[in-house]
């Protein structure tokens, strides 16, 4: 996924490692198209990339309008972004936020 974004010069790349704070996913990849064509161009590659390498089951949100594009190939969690409206949701900032362990939750 990164390699795609990079080579579609997408801005901003961050994989977070989610598997212990959800169910979902165990990756999450957050990137910044410069805009609504950008976004949308480095979402089909993405999406043209998994079909090649045989992902069975790819849901794709939010390609027509190109703000916000969300791909789930299963395992991974990919969200594309125009830059205002990243800044806006900012879920790195959320999802960095840690999960307390059973121990300490069973302490409260």
């Amino acid at each position: 996924m990164e390699t795609s974004l990079d080579d579609d010069k997408a801005e901003d790349i961050v994989t977070l490692e989610i598997s212990k704070k959800c169910s979902f996913a165990d990756f999450m990849v957050v990137a910044t198209g410069r805009s609504q064509r950008h976004v949308s161009s480095c979402a089909q590659h993405i999406v043209e990339k998994l079909k090649d390498a045989g992902s069975p089951a790819i849901s794709v949100e939010g390609m027509e309008s190109g703000d916000w594009v969300l791909i789930d190939a299963g395992d991974v969690v990919v969200h594309l972004f125009r830059p205002e409206i990243r800044d806006f949701y900012n879920l790195e900032k959320m999802w960095a936020v840690p999960v307390p362990s059973s121990e300490e939750m069973a302490a409260v």
